[in-house]
């Protein structure tokens, strides 16, 4: 009776050291980083490999054919065994790293212009996001001239409803409330065009009238 208690326990207990092994394999299989590093370390091999062939085929002689069959079986063998870790690994590398590379220039100098290439565009949208806030308070300054209380009214608004809206209203009813300061505020231009619209026809009739 003991004797097969025990070896079930055994048994049991070797099941779960042997399907956390597995698991742990499984996440060491699955992790790119470390499928990484095994191309690279394959790679600085194939390296060795290649630099030991030169030597070898530089002071070749009789006795050198041997060790030159073992390396190149060495090289072909360890060129299998790049492919098939490779396959493990899903990185892309712009094309424009490798023509770097192909034409004997530093990589870095991709990774240099992408930095200056997001500086440039990040300048140039901020430059449009700063006419449009110059633009927006001109259109206030303009419109306060002219309707100064429905401005006031505006900015009230503004001011009560963004101290409010973190607090109570929902992000639908935030979204509600902005489309309605938006409407208020096109309407306001609207009226400030047509106001100025109508000002121009107006002195242009009255320069007609006294050219006459």
């Amino acid at each position: 009776m003991d004797g097969p208690v025990g070896g079930s326990r055994a048994s049991g207990g070797n099941g779960m050291v042997s399907n956390q092994a597995n698991d742990t394999i499984t996440v060491a299989a699955d992790d790119p980083k470390q499928n990484l590093n095994q191309v690279i370390n394959s790679v600085q091999k194939t390296l060795g490999l290649l630099h030991q062939l030169y030597l070898t085929v530089s002071s070749f002689n009789a006795a050198s054919q041997l060790p030159l069959l073992q390396r190149l079986n060495s090289l072909v063998s360890e060129l299998d065994n790049m492919v098939k870790l490779s396959e493990k690994c899903n990185i892309q590398v712009p094309m424009e790293v490798l023509n770097l590379i192909d034409d004997g220039k530093n990589p870095d100098e991709f990774t240099r212009d992408v930095i200056n290439s997001c500086i440039a565009k990040n300048q140039v949208t901020k430059g449009k996001t700063d006419a449009f806030k110059s633009l927006r308070k001109h259109l206030l300054d303009e419109l306060e001239q002219t309707f100064p209380d429905e401005v006031e009214a505006y900015r009230e608004i503004r001011a009560n409803s963004a101290a409010v809206s973190d607090a109570i209203l929902s992000e639908a009813h935030h979204v509600e409330w902005m489309l309605s300061i938006c409407c208020q505020f096109f309407m306001f231009l609207i009226l400030y065009i047509l106001l100025s619209v109508l000002y121009d026809i107006r002195v242009e009739q009255i320069v007609k009238g006294n050219q006459a």
